[in-house]
């Protein structure tokens, strides 16, 4: 009895998460975006967005405020009609130029064609977000962690020369390995992603498929930061040998100067 109601409690709480992810899901295609940001590649991106959006909004505001003015000092005043145009075209600016253009979604395409592996870290990121609202509750809280991941990755990235190998095997992992898997996913109908072939559910293979990658991107990661591990390792096996020995401090150094 105990082993059913543990059951029961599992498959509510299941549901219960299924139901969160659907209704974030549906939200997010009405409104046209892909959730919160999974990483800082993406944040830093959407934040450039919305700054030029503002700008743009702000630019059409005091263009329409100069015209508005221009308008009265030639026919004597607006008066209460041209007041009420000019705060309608305010309106109508605010709301025009804070929905369109949207945010540039990559297509998968995009991201096997991205060269700079820096770049495909930001583009996968924003690729991913709107891939989540789709994806069952453990895959998106894979996705989340690929976020943190890709992040580390493209830190390294930073100082890795584009010819590099582990740049090569980030094209490849990033740019197609992982889209690949998401968009095969994507593809199978929604009642049939539950359904057992082969030994494993759809959504099993999909959890599988993102923690391998996972470890795999960790594992890039791991092998670009050697380089750094090892010069930081040096310097710190020299400071000890200069200064950690105990011979000869710094202050009884100074003190025999004196």
């Amino acid at each position: 009895m105990a082993d059913s109601t543990s059951e029961s409690e599992i498959i509510l709480r299941d549901a219960r998460r299924s139901l969160a992810v659907q209704q974030e899901g549906g939200f997010h295609r009405r409104t046209g975006r892909g959730g919160p940001s999974i990483g800082r590649g993406s944040a830093e991106a959407k934040a450039r967005h919305y700054a030029r959006m503002i700008k743009r909004v702000l630019i059409a505001c005091a263009a329409i405020l100069v015209a508005a003015l221009a308008a009265g000092l030639v026919i004597g005043g607006l008066g209460f009609g041209g007041v009420m145009i000019t705060f309608f075209a305010l309106v109508a600016a605010v709301v025009i130029f804070s929905q369109f253009p949207r945010i540039k979604v990559p297509k998968r395409a995009d991201l096997s064609r991205t060269q700079d592996a820096r770049q495909l870290v930001t583009r996968t990121e924003l690729w991913l977000e709107h891939q989540r609202p789709a994806l069952p509750a453990p895959a998106v809280t894979l996705v989340d962690q690929l976020g943190m991941q890709l992040d580390a990755l493209g830190m390294q990235l930073e100082h890795v020369d584009p010819g590099h190998p582990a740049a090569a095997e980030t094209r490849k992992l990033v740019g197609e390995h992982l889209p690949e898997m998401v968009d095969a996913y994507r593809k199978i109908p929604a009642q049939l992603r539950r359904e057992e072939r082969a030994g494993a559910t759809p959504e099993a293979q999909l959890v599988d498929g993102l923690g391998r990658i996972s470890e795999e991107i960790d594992r890039v990661t791991r092998q670009l930061a050697d380089g750094a591990l090892d010069d930081l390792a040096i310097r710190s096996r020299f400071l000890e040998y200069r200064y950690g020995n105990g011979e000869v401090s710094l202050d009884a150094a100074q003190l025999e100067k004196r």
